[in-house]
């Protein structure tokens, strides 16, 4: 009698994991690209990737590094750290030096490392980036959200962090700072960053600084708040916004010179995980933080494109009846449609997942909804991104126009038609008669 084969066992995923979904970014922007490849219409808006092309002298730079196969240190290639310390000496006025930057594949992976290796509660202010509580999660780290306001552009307030601090100041935290922010496209005054500042200082946290959207800020303005608490911020940054390098996969962090011992901890876990950064992305990423006129060209078009099609944006939705931002860097808004509940619930659009599922079925516009960002799903709101044109036909047209004059409404529908005509369809299906 032949022997009967045992079942394979049953597969059991680790409970911080089971019921975790991929992230919704990535998700929206699958999702966009199967229904294009259906035929549909789609504008897509949900995925936030830079639009315009790396810059080419850091182009030239992977080319002429091609050949570069070694393992690099697991810091980061020492001529790299150099660079990452001056241009935050350059750009902020903090001092910092080679052995307080910590380069990884991606500034996603080192805010997870960062927590699994301290041990601490996770703050984050809503709306936030949609993978900082997953992250937590997984690594079974406890979640303190905090509510913020829209009447204050949904930025933390001092006082609100002070609060959750209050009752039990010795315990150990990590605090997200985001900004120019994902999801609403917003920033922080001077005073306002002084002000956190304070009140980290007082429970002394562990404030991570998420400035990898500092170069889009539409002005050029962008100040890091590791000036005013330069002992407990560690500030996170990358290649992927500012230089259009979503895919390189290239992240920093530049930590004060009191939490090396951190830093190390991170390089450990690093040195068991990924080994080291791509070693010709790390070379190429040399050129980028050095800086430069070719640089600044490009960084000073970019904000412009942005800045102009942004206030558009922005204004539309405004006149549509949405409650929403003026964007001040990056390229996202986070409307709130709450204003037209009545008319959305005669079209049974009750909640955030339902508006924006009715507005990608209804006019292709794919967006996120608030509850991905931590918002309650009754509140109506959504995260778009604006960045479905060709930024390099975009930079060049730009270029052919003086940096005195605003790009106006002609230039938006040219070289940015997609955004243009995703918003109108969404602002006419928002105010639309049931």
């Amino acid at each position: 009698m032949a022997r009967r084969k045992s079942a394979l066992p049953d597969v059991h995923l680790n409970l911080n994991v089971r019921g975790l979904t991929q992230s919704a970014t990535l998700a929206i922007n699958e999702r966009s690209a199967q229904m294009i490849a259906d035929g549909r219409q789609v504008y897509r808006l949900g995925l936030g990737q830079s639009p315009f092309p790396v810059p080419q002298p850091v182009v030239e730079e992977l080319r002429a590094n091609a050949h570069q196969k070694d393992y690099l240190p697991v810091r980061g290639l020492l001529g790299l750290r150099e660079a990452v310390a001056a241009y935050h000496r350059r750009l902020h006025g903090i001092e910092r030096s080679a052995s307080d930057v910590l380069i990884g594949p991606g500034s996603k992976e080192l805010m997870f490392i960062l927590q699994l290796v301290y041990y601490g509660d996770l703050v984050i202010p809503t709306p936030s980036w949609v993978s900082y509580a997953p992250q937590a999660r997984i690594v079974g780290r406890h979640i303190h959200w905090v509510a913020t306001a829209g009447e204050n552009d949904w930025r933390l307030m001092p006082q609100e962090l002070d609060r959750l601090c209050h009752d039990d100041p010795s315990r150990p935290r990590v605090v997200i700072l985001n900004y120019p922010s994902n999801p609403t496209g917003d920033s922080y005054t001077v005073e306002e960053l002084k002000a956190l500042a304070k009140v980290a200082r007082r429970y002394k946290v562990i404030l991570v600084s998420d400035e990898i959207y500092g170069e889009t800020h539409h002005r050029g303005q962008h100040v890091s708040i590791a000036r005013f608490y330069p002992e407990g911020t560690i500030i996170s940054g990358g290649l992927s916004k500012w230089c259009g390098a979503g895919g390189w996969r290239l992240g920093t962090f530049v930590f004060p010179q009191n939490l090396r011992w951190l830093l190390q901890a991170m390089a450990t876990v690093s040195s068991e995980t990924y080994t080291s950064t791509s070693a010709p992305i790390q070379h190429a990423a040399i050129r980028a933080f050095e800086g430069g006129w070719e640089m600044e060209q490009y960084l000073a078009q970019s904000r412009r494109v942005l800045r102009a099609l942004g206030r558009a944006v922005w204004k539309r939705l405004e006149r549509a009846g949405a409650t929403v931002s003026e964007p001040v860097g990056g390229f996202y808004l986070f409307p709130d449609f709450s204003p037209l509940r009545e008319k959305l619930a005669a079209r049974g659009v009750t909640d955030s997942p339902g508006l924006c599922e009715a507005l990608l079925q209804e006019t292709g516009v794919a967006t996120l909804p608030g509850t991905e960002f931590g918002r309650p799903p009754e509140e109506l709101t959504l995260r778009l991104a604006y960045v479905d044109f060709d930024g390099s036909r975009a930079l060049t047209a730009a270029q052919q126009r003086p940096m005195t004059e605003d790009l106006d409404r002609a230039f938006l529908e040219l070289y940015c038609p997609n955004v243009v005509h995703g918003i109108e369809a969404m602002a006419k299906w928002a105010t639309a008669s049931p």
